[in-house]
């Protein structure tokens, strides 16, 4: 609906690219000289290609989703997302399994032989048959080099594909999960919540890319091991057998670790979505904690959910200590036990040693990195796929409309009986409405109203009866839903635009002096919920883009409660009595002024129509007070979508460059300074461990070749010799064997120690960034979305949580591999410097120029990621409205429109990468060639062991160092995330300082010279405003919507930026501790804000109070008997946002905590503006009794809730321009308070 965002993109290079080009990726080449020469922005990324386009593939896979829902239900059986999938998308990916396997077990091996039969050259003449001629190891050298060529030109094209084919799994489930949450009744959203489907499109979907690329290793692995094993036992005979035995033998152990992985990350996942959830009812209600001086409270409670998802979080962590253990033990042990075995009863030669080096190499990738990775994946995907087939099969809404075939009926429900949970809200409905009539729906707190309206909007389903509906409708829901765009783009909501009706709609719904006071006036962007506009704006934008549908229908939920009466009275003439007087109108109100005026009343009463009159009929008519349904008007996906707003007034800042060497500290720092040191020990450690086995090797094999060659030339007696021989070989066993247990000791501690250490530092991050976010100010939250602050909290969370260590111990060691790696090579040969240091320039050159364009893709990826939840979180804000409106077509273009974008820039991310890591691959093969060819053009009078050494330095080199670079970049991508955490460290905090002894015992309040402002560069929306109230004084305080009513309360309690001088019992509020200032004053808010929890830790989350104490204000606020009638009475649950109560029974709790508080202070803000005036009425007489010697502030849009107070505060414009008595107002004729009286209705003034 946005349409301020459409940008027309360039054509994807890679959609054109000839085949050349697509190989040898080419068409990176202009991505990377344009990231080169200025960062990357969105105005950079291309069109999506056509294979990852949303659309398509939501598509594909819905319609094969719903033949399983079909073939299941005719089966009986569970439908399965995994069947769908592999429908979907197993062909193209086994064709890639299969010239995968061409590399793997044909080009790999072919390498190992060649080098094997090369090194014959470099020994002693055994057999002439089997000796390598000088012309034969020149083939042999460039055989090696050639496989090498191959292998690049294949893999990482693969690579590419191979990911693809997962992201489109990825981006197919996203467009589903949108679909279904779309579709979602109200019944699922109780067994759903937001922070599941937060981590079901950041966390869970992600998988799918990491399992693609390792998941044909499950059965190309074995293949290449048979392979290998045959070669092996040709070149070592049965002593190969033990190594593969061996090999084997810590599969089971994989697949153990793969299964707990499994177990531990699904574990996790639920504790993580529980810590998402509430993180997420934490910004919602933001303010109100800020009010209610709750910091301390959530920080506690938030820290008990981190507690035990970091239970299971450590238990992975630890998983994956053991099997990154394994994996760099799993060579060394095999390889020991091998050549141990074979030397046993064979001399050692380096052309047996160096084949097998390779050959268990090639098999250390597929068969102990890849195979265990593939199924440890395996495993994670499996419990994403159930997470997501679990969420599609929660209920969706259905409606029954039975066609009338007459004219004169809009609206018909006979019989009709609907419930949310297990009682019903509604019982025995029969309502007939005629068409063209205006038909006002009354009743208590909790009858059942926005119920009714919720049938007709097929959002609560009949259990029994029937319903008709003739015509289209439109609604306005309760509470103005707003999404990020433009206030036109809010109003127009995808329909066409008619420049009349529209100017038409602006006047009838009192916006024209609106449009007049916001900078770009219609043109205006809003954040979601529309945080720079005041309820009354909000509530009046919401009511136009009801009417400005040409329906037949119009459901108008409660459209006056947010504006003050002279508003309310304009829009109940101009709009719903003049523009809409052709149309069908059901207006749910607790203001009783309209009534008179309408054409039929409905009274609402326990779910029940108790009368059905015209208002003549029932004028002096009172309704008992209703104890309220469990279950009425809050709809549950509403306040699941209040959970994650979206307020695009600041645009997410991405930073440009390398990550600053001061994040890198910062994180370091935190894991201690000492630790850090350990860690880094043991990393060196473990690499001179294992280079130092090679190194070894090749000092034995020499050692055997030197030997073999000093007895023949001195033509020895072998017998002579064999005491001495064998003593020499045990030494080399004994050595050997230390060598590898010392290594087995130090990797294992080393995994252990830092995934520990990793761990505590992820730890020290949440806490400081959410002290940083709790603490904040209350700009940083009206400026930045909750999208944006829940992708720090969930996905950058997460990254530094599990992928990070991971990250950061893999490229360590790989670099430290390849440093070594060339270390061995330039001590066999100190002339192979020049090339290495010439190479490892040119590799740094290129590292240089790929990685800056590579890193800023990443972290654009990260930026265009958060519209993709702000929209899911939009749209389940605004579910009833979008599909009152049929809108769900247009909402699921903007969700595609949304992932298509973040999937291009993925994409370009993967093809950038990738062709970084051939162009690397390439320099590396070159850099082969020259050690290999080297050695050829010398004589042959090298040792065979050092050439062998340093060839297989080489293609290991070769084998890991474009990954090694690779996951240097992919540790500078994931430290981003750490990035984009610490940059949270520079939110503007609250001043904490002052005194935290405040008591304030007569609550008189002075406001002197005070201007309010809320942005450090904004406009003050209170000028110079001065006022005093007296101890124990009632002040109503009213305006027009807009004018800075509910600012005097943010300026009391210092929640913007304050000038001037407020003092409360002669203290001035600078002096005082913020905390303590808010905690002595007690604050009843316009949107009552529940939180998920007990009824008890809702009224007392301090637990300050005795039971009885918590029932006796419930009594006083009549709450009493409806929650003693629940099994659970005080510790009954309350839903996330306070769904399974009322909006006026949520108000009433809000009252009850209020009383239980007992402070000198009562700040009311709009409290009554949902409620019926029975409720009003009592929140009234509550207020009276409970606050008689308290100084009460009331913020009210009803004049007649402020008349009985002891002075009125007229604001306009950000001024006081009256303050005095309610009479003495009324008798200035010229006043702004006597005019505001003389708008409304002549009996509403005698009502005063």
């Amino acid at each position: 609906m946005n349409n301020t965002s459409k940008i027309k993109r360039k054509p994807n290079p890679r959609q054109n690219a000839n085949p050349l080009s697509a190989v040898a990726f080419l068409y990176t080449l202009p991505t990377f000289v344009k990231g080169y020469k200025k960062p990357f922005d969105e105005n950079d990324l291309y069109e999506t290609i056509t294979d990852l386009q949303s659309e398509t593939l939501g598509n594909k896979v819905e319609i094969l989703w719903n033949a399983e829902l079909t073939r299941a239900s005719q089966a009986g059986g569970r439908p399965s997302l995994l069947k769908v999938l592999i429908s979907a998308f197993s062909f193209e990916y086994i064709v890639y399994g299969l010239l995968i396997a061409i590399v793997e077990c044909l080009i790999r091996p072919a390498q190992a032989v060649l080098l094997g039969r090369l090194l014959l050259y470099y020994m002693p003449v055994v057999d002439v048959n089997s000796h390598t001629t000088h012309h034969e190891a020149r083939l042999y050298a460039g055989g090696i080099v050639l496989m090498s060529f191959v292998r690049i030109l294949l893999f990482h094209p693969l690579m590419v594909h191979t990911q693809l084919t997962g992201l489109k799994v990825k981006i197919a489930c996203c467009s589903l999960i949108y679909r279904k949450a779309l579709k979602l009744n109200n019944g699922a959203f109780n067994k759903t919540n937001v922070g599941q489907m937060v981590n079901l499109l950041s966390n869970d979907v992600t998988i799918f890319i990491k399992c693609a690329l390792m998941l044909n290793y499950l059965w190309v692995g074995p293949v290449q091991c048979v392979i290998v094993t045959y070669l092996m036992y040709a070149e070592v005979g049965f002593s190969s057998i033990f190594g593969v035995v061996l090999i084997f033998l810590f599969i089971p152990m994989y697949y153990l670790l793969g299964n707990l992985a499994s177990k531990y990350r699904s574990k996790a996942a639920l504790r993580t979505d529980n810590r998402v959830s509430y993180m997420s009812e934490i910004i919602v209600g933001i303010k109100i904690i800020k009010m209610q001086a709750w910091e301390k409270l959530v920080t506690k409670l938030l820290a008990s959910l981190r507690k035990l998802e970091l239970k299971y979080t450590q238990l992975s962590l630890y998983v994956k200590a053991a099997y990154l253990s394994f994996d760099i033990l799993i060579i060394p042990i095999v390889l020991y036990v091998t050549i141990i075995v074979y030397v046993l009863h064979n001399e050692i030669r380096a052309d047996k040693v160096f084949t097998l080096m390779i050959f268990y190499n090639s098999l250390r990738l597929s068969m102990a990195t890849f195979f265990p990775q593939a199924l440890g994946l395996r495993g994670e995907a499996l419990v994403s796929i159930r997470r997501i087939n679990d969420f599609l099969l929660n209920t969706e809404i259905r409606f029954k409309n039975i066609p009338s075939t007459s004219d004169s009926i809009a609206i018909r429900i006979i019989d009709g009986n609907a419930k949310w949970k297990e009682d019903l809200t509604l019982k025995n409905i029969n309502l007939t409405v005629k068409p063209r009539s205006l038909v006002a729906i009354i009743g208590p707190v909790g009858c059942g109203k926005s119920s009714l309206i919720n049938v007709m909007l097929k959002e609560l389903h009949l259990s029994s009866g029937n319903i008709c509906i003739n015509g289209t409708v439109s609604y306005a829901s309760q509470d103005a839903w707003l999404f990020s765009g433009s206030v036109r783009d809010n109003i127009l909501f995808g329909e066409k635009m008619d420049i009349a009706r529209y100017n038409e709609v602006i006047r009838v719904c009192a916006l024209d002096c609106d449009f007049n006071s916001l900078p770009f006036a219609d043109h205006t962007i809003l954040g979601g919920r529309g945080v720079s506009l005041s309820g009354g704006q909000k509530a009046r934008i919401n009511l136009a883009r009801a009417v400005y549908r040409d329906a037949d229908i119009y459901l108008l939920d409660e459209p006056f409660a947010a504006v003050d009466g002279h508003v309310g009275k304009e829009i109940f003439e101009k709009c719903i009595e003049g523009f809409l007087k052709e149309k069908t109108v059901l207006l749910v109100t607790h203001q009783l002024k309209y009534l008179k005026d309408v054409d039929r009343l409905i009274v609402l009463e326990n779910g029940t129509i108790s009368s059905e009159n015209r208002w003549e009929e029932i004028e002096n008519l009172t309704y008992p007070k209703d104890q309220g349904d469990f279950d009425d008007v809050a709809v549950n996906q509403h306040a699941l979508a209040n959970s994650v707003l979206t307020e695009e007034i600041v645009k997410e800042q991405k930073s440009i460059g390398s990550v600053s060497k001061s994040v890198y500290r910062r994180y370091i720092t935190s894991f201690g300074h000492l630790s850090f040191v350990i860690v880094i020990i043991l990393f060196l450690f473990t690499q001179i461990l294992i280079s130092g086995a090679s190194y070894f090797l090749t000092y034995w094999v020499n050692m055997a070749q030197i030997e073999d060659m000093h007895t023949k030339q001195n033509n020895i007696s072998n017998s002579s010799q064999i005491e001495p021989v064998q003593d020499s070989k045990n030494t080399y066993i004994y050595i050997y064997s230390i060598i590898t247990i010392a290594c087995i000791i130090i990797v294992s501690l080393r995994s252990y120690v830092f995934y520990n250490l990793s761990l505590k530092s992820s730890q020290k991050l949440h806490n400081r960034m959410f002290n940083n976010i709790i603490y904040g100010s209350m700009h940083f939250f009206n400026t930045n979305s909750q999208g944006r602050i829940i992708n720090r909290f969930s996905q950058d969370m997460g990254t530094v949580d599990t992928q990070l260590p991971t990250v950061a111990i893999d490229t360590t060691q790989l670099l430290l591999s390849a440093f070594a790696s060339v270390l061995l090579v330039a001590i066999v040969n100190y002339w192979l410097l020049i090339p290495t240091v010439i190479v490892g320039i040119i590799c740094y050159g290129l590292k240089k120029f790929c990685l800056l364009t590579s890193r800023n893709i990443k972290r654009l990826e990260g930026v265009t990621r958060s519209p993709v939840f702000e929209h899911l979180s939009s749209s389940l804000q605004g579910l009833s409205t979008i599909r009152a409106f049929q809108a769900e077509s247009a909402l699921k273009e903007e969700f595609d429109a949304h992932q298509d974008l973040h999937s291009c820039c993925y994409h370009l991310f993967l093809t950038t990468s990738q062709g970084f890591g051939y162009f690397l691959d390439c320099i590396c093969t070159i850099y082969l060639a020259i050690v290999t060819l080297s050695f050829v053009i010398s004589n042959n009078e090298m040792l065979g062991g050092n050439v062998g050494l340093a060839i297989t330095e080489c293609l290991t080199v070769i084998g890991f160092l474009q990954w090694a670079v690779q996951q240097t970049a992919e540790l500078e991508n994931n430290m981003t995330s750490v990035e984009r955490i610490l940059e949270y460290d520079s939110i503007e905090q609250e001043d904490s300082s002052g005194t935290e002894r405040v008591n304030f015992r007569e609550g008189e309040i002075q406001f002197h010279n005070v201007s309010l402002k809320y942005a450090p560069d904004g406009q003050f929306i209170l000028k110079n405003v001065s006022f005093k109230v007296s101890p124990g004084q009632k002040i109503g305080i009213i305006g027009r919507t807009g004018a800075g009513k509910s600012s005097i309360v943010n300026a009391l309690l210092r929640l913007s930026y304050v000038s001037g001088d407020i003092s409360i019992d002669n203290v001035n509020t600078r002096n005082l501790n913020l905390r303590a200032l808010r905690s002595k004053m007690s604050v009843i808010p316009q949107d009552p804000t529940l939180f998920s929890g007990t009824l008890r830790q809702n009224l007392d989350p301090f637990e300050e109070y005795e039971d009885s104490d918590i029932w006796n204000v419930l009594d006083e606020v009549e709450l009493k008997y409806f929650f003693a009638s629940l099994p659970q009475g005080l510790s009954h649950v309350i839903n996330q946002g306070g769904t399974n109560v009322s909006v006026g029974q949520r108000q009433l709790i809000c009252l009850a905590r209020a009383i239980l508080r007992n402070n000198t202070i009562l700040i009311m803000d709009e409290a009554t503006a949902n409620v019926d005036m029975e409720t009003d009425n009592l929140i009234q007489r509550t207020i009276r009794k409970k606050f008689e010697c308290c100084t009460v502030l009331t913020i009210a849009h009803r004049l007649e809730t402020v008349m009985d107070s002891d002075k009125v505060l007229v604001i306009n414009a950000g001024k006081v321009v009256e303050f005095d008595k309610p009479s003495v107002l009324l008798n200035n004729i010229n006043g702004y308070f006597y005019k505001m009286v003389q708008k409304l209705r002549k009996n509403d003034h005698l009502t005063l």
